[in-house]
């Protein structure tokens, strides 16, 4: 089997897990994820589950913190606590500027924000049952 073979069938299967790790399911995964975030002196952690509601994991975290700096830190650490702990090579979107990233488990995804950023898009309105519509934001203030 040649590497991009290997690399092609890795990205299809989703998240790579590596031997030698504690068994990672979503409800572990999840677990770590809010200590992780408790632990980093996040804000309204809030976990939401996408059982039922959609194909892309289990579970969406949404996170505050209280500056660019806190917010990419928390991501960074949060990776790096389920990749030692699980094997598990996260992906992470938008932790050059800190406003909002994006860590994605495979199972659980995890949102983490600036309070005004988080307060603008209102994500998990989207998600939280028996919220009431909101409109496509256009730009932050």
């Amino acid at each position: 089997m040649s590497l991009s073979t290997l690399a092609v069938e890795t990205v299809a299967r989703g998240p790579v897990t590596m031997t030698g790790f504690q068994t990672a399911n979503s409800e572990t995964i999840l677990a770590v994820v809010l200590q992780s975030l408790n632990d980093d002196k996040g804000e309204d952690i809030v976990q939401i589950s996408l059982r039922g509601k959609s194909e892309m994991g289990d579970y969406m975290v949404i996170a505050s913190g209280r500056s660019s700096r806190q917010v990419s830190a928390m991501s960074e650490k949060l990776a790096d606590k389920i990749k030692s702990e699980f094997g598990v090579l996260s992906k992470i979107e938008g932790k050059g500027t800190g406003d909002w990233v994006l860590v994605d488990t495979g199972d659980v995804i995890v949102h983490i924000f600036r309070p005004e950023v988080r307060e603008f898009y209102q994500l998990e309105k989207m998600w939280t049952p028996g919220s009431d519509p909101i409109e496509a934001p256009t730009a932050i203030d």
